[in-house]
């Protein structure tokens, strides 16, 4: 019974609006409702996996992973503040490696003298978050080539038409990607230990009942969330740049997070790896490429170009960080701690940051 005591957030955020509280109450409590309600369409998904099998499976994982942080992007988007949406996805990548994977091996090595992981799994893994930083890295470099050498009016390209382009190799890249892990290499990176002991035991009605209604839900809440925070961030002194690489990016992979350390704790870190290093590639290789294509439609066009200086060497940061602590395939509870200190040390940074 306690588990669905967290829902009561949606009924909160919503008496909060209706009151007409101030926006910081109505900020937070949507905040915490969608952290809430992604983990709810996180079960429904796994209910609904374990009943289509692993390739099917692997596909819905993929499809609604990022709902709520997709739900709640679109709408930031839609509010005009596409410099908030670029934040957010680097939150998001900085959260799921660095925080999401440094308390699950801070978590789970508690105890332990060490955990081991798939390395094969966390190689490819590691290489696809490497390319991520490439692919977030060349548009960056490439605004910054093409707009001090020749004049804006002469670029051959403009930057929407390289993010559109740089979104197709994305989505086809993530798409082999899927092609490779589920079907001619299934044997090589199953993860036997995903047969969890939740979801599995949902029918397929309830599943779908909880996915279905939790989306719709979690579209409800980002509303209230995008609609008070560029208020909240005023009334608190804070950027919206902050809010968005820091609280919107957590909301968005609480779920992620959660499940990471949980499974760390059994000593299953392998499965904890793949979610926090596969999430963060699903932000970039998915979520970002579907972000700008879909802006397009919505008459508010959001680029890959990424101008923060700090948030390019932070996914930087990030990937090389991953790919030293997958290397021998073995983690501790230091390494953990490390990680979470770069975070908090990278949180520091963006604090400081003007408003966007």
């Amino acid at each position: 019974m306690l588990r669905y005591l967290p829902l009561l957030l949606v009924p909160l955020s919503l008496g909060m609006q209706a009151l007409g509280a101030g926006p910081v109450w109505v900020f937070l409590t949507g905040a915490a409702a969608v952290a809430v309600l992604a983990d709810w369409v996180r079960r429904g998904t796994e209910g609904l996996a374990a009943h289509a099998g692993p390739a099917i499976g692997g596909l819905l994982n993929v499809s609604f992973g990022s709902v709520a942080e997709l739900i709640l992007a679109l709408f930031v988007l839609t509010s005009g503040q596409a410099a908030v949406v670029q934040a957010q996805l680097t939150g998001s990548i900085l959260a799921t490696t660095l925080l999401g994977l440094g308390l699950a091996m801070l978590v789970g090595g508690l105890g332990r003298d060490r955990q081991c992981f798939n390395r094969a799994n966390a190689g490819l893994l590691s290489t696809l978050l490497t390319l991520l930083m490439i692919a977030l890295l060349l548009p960056a470099v490439f605004d910054l080539t093409e707009r001090t050498t020749v004049s804006p009016s002469a670029a051959r390209i403009t930057d929407e038409e390289v993010s559109l382009g740089l979104a197709a190799v994305l989505l086809a890249l993530y798409a082999a990607n899927l092609v490779y892990t589920l079907v001619t290499h299934r044997d090589v990176f199953s993860r036997e230990e995903e047969a969890g002991e939740g979801g599995a035991q949902w029918s397929v009605a309830r599943s779908l009942a909880v996915m279905v209604a939790g989306t719709a839900i979690i579209a409800w809440e980002a509303e209230l969330v995008s609609g008070a925070l560029e208020a909240t961030a005023q009334t608190l002194g804070l950027s919206t740049v902050f809010l968005g690489v820091i609280l919107l990016a957590v909301v968005g992979t609480a779920a992620d997070l959660f499940a990471a350390v949980v499974f760390a704790r059994q000593d299953r870190m392998s499965l904890a790896f793949s979610i926090c290093i596969g999430s963060a590639i699903q932000v970039a290789l998915v979520l970002a490429p579907l972000l700008v294509i879909i802006s397009w439609f919505l008459g508010t066009p959001m680029t890959l170009v990424f101008t923060s200086p700090l948030g390019l060497f932070a996914i930087a940061g990030a990937a090389f960080v991953v790919r030293a602590v997958a290397a021998d395939g073995e983690s501790t509870w230091f390494e953990g701690l490390v990680l979470v200190g770069v975070y908090i040390m990278l949180a520091i940074g963006f604090f400081f940051v003007g408003p966007a």
